[in-house]
This record gives C-alpha cells, structure tokens and sequence, in this order.
C-alpha cells in the first residue's frame, strides 16, 4: 500500500457567535481544557491527546474555520504540497512557519467545497495523561464530518487528492450514497461527508476512555441540560457507540468510543442500507433514525466556504 502522505486528524477550529457561552459549555460541562486564549479565541485541549489543542473556538459569525492535519516531516508535507499545486487545488498560502499557537509549519488549501484545511508538522506537542478509570472526559478529537450538498463529488475530492480511502458508506434502499466514512490511517474513519441540503459541519467527534466514561459522560451532559438528538446506540459503520448532543451554538457534537481500527490490507467497504435497524444502531437503544433526527444536524449554511479565516 502506498504511504499516505497525511498522517491523522489534529483539530477543529470553529467560529461560533455566542463565543463565552461555548467556550464555558467545553470547558465546564464537556471536559475540555482551554491551555491558550486570546482576545476573543479559545484553544482547548483534551487530557488524552498530545495535540497542544484539539478544538479552538473564535468569536465571530458561525462557521467552520478550518480542520487541521498532520504530516510526517517537512518532506512529506513539501511534497503534498507539491501534489496539490500540480492537481490545481486552491491555495490559501504556501508551506510557511505557523505563528498560531501550538506554531509548526504548514500550508492551508481549500477543498472542493470550499472549507479550510491545514497541514502541518513539526508543532509543539502536550504531554498526556491517561484518563482515569470513570473519569467522563475526552481523550482526543475522534472525526469531523460535514454535510455536502454534492455528497460523492466532496468525498471523490479527498480520495483524489489526499489519498483518503472510504472505509464503508451508508446507502438508501433504492442504492443512493446518503453517507461516505472515510480513512487516512488505519483507523475507520478521520472524516465523513453526510449528504445534506447544504454545505454545514454535521458533527465533532470526541473519542472517550471506554463505554464505561462514555455512559458516564453521557449522563454527565444530560445533566448539564444540553439535549441529545440521538442515542446512546451504537454505529455499523466503524463499530464505535454514539451519544449526540447540541452545543449551545447549535453544533451537533458527539461523545464516542472504540471506533474500529482496520487491517486495510484486507478490508473491503460495506454499503449499509439505512433502512436496516442495524446499519445505524447495532443495539437497537437510541431512536429510530427519522428525517427529524436527521434535521438536527443538517446545521447553518457555512458562510466561510472559501473564504480563509482570519486566524
């Protein structure tokens, strides 16, 4: 197998209107850690991950800044960028030292869609703990996915230029793709793209320390009184359970856990009929997936499709 040259998931970066509320919301209820602010931007990190921050929210019009990458070395990301220039995709700057917090070098890009993406190397590292037993917080950023109005054309483009592999996809009775998973490392999916009426963010992922911190986490933000549009169940598609809930800006997020890691030399994509109570939830727990449940995520329009962010 060929070697991909972006190595994982990093972090997202969103910017949300009632910024005091969120950032109060991830680091008091959601189990977050703000490690760098600024005038009007929050950097929070999870206990778990050696990433310096996995999430950074920034007081502005609600949109997704950008999704963060990382890259094995400065040849491996001079050479991705040297894929990207040659394949014709949109740059919003060169290979440059990043002076955000956490620095490193990298380049920013926007997909076909028009969000922004980031790769990088050489960034300062955290050190990590090892998240208690029952302790209910995050131990890293699990998956984004977003919703695309152009669900195959948005999941091509990542396949095309970022060597992504879908890993399996959730189909309609009659063989439409409703939904793409799709890897960059052996884990089942760092992405999704989820068909939607527009382009929005559907959902943050956030890995937990096992079912037992993900029950409890769970009940942890029941109580916080954000509501959960969907769960607790647990997914086909990457074997991994799912909580999801309504940051106060209205952003789907999710606590999860023991998402699958695949032997990709041997592994062959399913398509999953969501007509199938098992395709969604193999226990049979949360509700029934409906358009109303569906709804919840479909978000706000983007308004920050390629238009770079001004951090």
């Amino acid at each position: 197998m060929t070697k991909r040259l972006v190595a994982h998931l990093r972090y997202a970066a969103l910017a949300v209107p009632n910024f005091e509320e969120e950032r109060d919301f991830f680091t008091n209820y959601w189990g977050l850690t703000e490690v760098h602010a600024e005038e009007g931007v929050s950097y929070l990190a999870a206990e778990g991950s050696t990433e310096p921050f996995i999430l950074r929210l920034r007081d502005d019009e609600k949109r997704i800044d950008l999704v963060g990458f990382a890259v094995d070395g400065r040849d491996d990301l001079q050479a991705l960028a040297d894929k990207l220039h040659t394949e014709g995709v949109q740059f919003v700057h060169e290979p440059q030292e990043l002076t955000g917090f956490g620095g490193g070098y990298g380049f920013r890009v926007f997909d076909g869609d028009g969000r922004v993406l980031e790769f990088s190397t050489g960034y300062q590292t955290r050190t990590a703990r090892k998240i208690r037993e029952r302790e209910p917080i995050p131990a890293k950023l699990s998956h984004v996915v977003f919703n695309s109005a152009n669900l195959n054309d948005t999941a091509q483009w990542y396949v095309d230029h970022l060597d992504f592999s879908i890993s399996d996809s959730l189909i309609r009775p009659d063989g439409g793709e409703m939904m793409h998973f799709m890897r960059c490392n052996p884990n089942h999916h760092s992405v999704a793209v989820a068909m939607g009426p527009h382009h929005s963010l559907h959902h943050l992922s956030f890995e937990m320390r096992g079912i037992e911190e993900w029950m409890r986490g769970a009940g942890k933000i029941l109580r916080s009184g954000a509501r959960m549009i969907w769960g607790p169940g647990r997914h086909n598609a990457g074997d991994n359970t799912f909580a999801y809930f309504l940051s106060p800006a209205g952003n789907t997020i999710e606590y999860t856990t023991e998402l699958s890691v695949l032997d990709e030399e041997n592994w062959e994509p399913h398509r999953l009929d969501i007509s199938q109570l098992s395709s969604q939830d193999q226990w049979g727990t949360a509700q029934a997936m409906s358009e109303i449940i569906a709804r919840e995520s479909f978000n706000d329009i983007d308004k920050g499709l390629f238009v770079a962010p001004p951090a």
